[in-house]
């Protein structure tokens, strides 16, 4: 089976990074790429919160490697995978993934009034004041922490479909042929 392969998309909460993996999976699909999409918020959302109430259980990680384990044993080699910190932990996350994946790390970045402008559209016309102030101190935690070898995506008045095409650029998932599984030779497509 071909070797894993992995885009993470982090980004302030409000800056699109679900709705740019939802037009990235619909390209995607389109050009018939095979991919799993993993909202890694979800892999430990949960009250008490158990990334603060048990840290040391990794929740998160071990979550996305069992379900990433169950991708792979279904043909999948390639992850889009979304989560607010992910470009901070994808070290962490890559291991979990078991299989030494090649990483991409993306960053989405948007000002204050276009991410404002989302957090109320998304919370049907109401500001969150609270998510806001919190989505900006995010922000500049995430820029000033990055890796210099994260690729910082500006999603300010672009659409979804813009930003999904830049990443599929980045990763270069369209366009190519689908990898062949050498050790199966009933695979070789010629």
């Amino acid at each position: 089976m071909p070797r894993s392969e992995v885009l993470f998309i982090g980004g302030r909460s409000g800056v699109g990074k679900s709705t740019a993996a939802e037009a990235l999976h619909d390209l995607l699909v389109a050009a018939d790429v095979r991919h799993a999409v993993i909202e890694g918020d979800f892999l430990d959302l949960a009250h008490p919160a158990p990334h603060v109430e048990h840290p040391e259980a990794r929740l998160a990680e071990r979550n996305l490697a069992a379900m990433w384990a169950r991708y792979r044993e279904l043909g999948h080699h390639r992850l889009v995978y979304t989560n607010t910190v992910s470009v901070l932990e994808r070290d962490a996350l890559a291991e979990a993934m078991g299989d030494d994946p090649v990483v991409t790390a993306v960053l989405l970045r948007a000002g204050d009034t276009t991410t404002a402008d989302r957090l109320r559209r998304r919370s049907g016309g109401h500001l969150p004041e609270a998510q806001l102030a919190h989505s900006t101190r995010t922000a500049r935690r995430l820029d000033s922490a990055v890796r210099g070898d994260v690729t910082r995506v500006d999603t300010d008045s672009r659409s979804p479909v813009d930003v999904a095409a830049q990443l599929a650029s980045l990763v270069g998932w369209v366009g190519l042929r689908q990898p062949v599984d050498t050790a199966d030779p009933s695979t070789d497509r010629g």
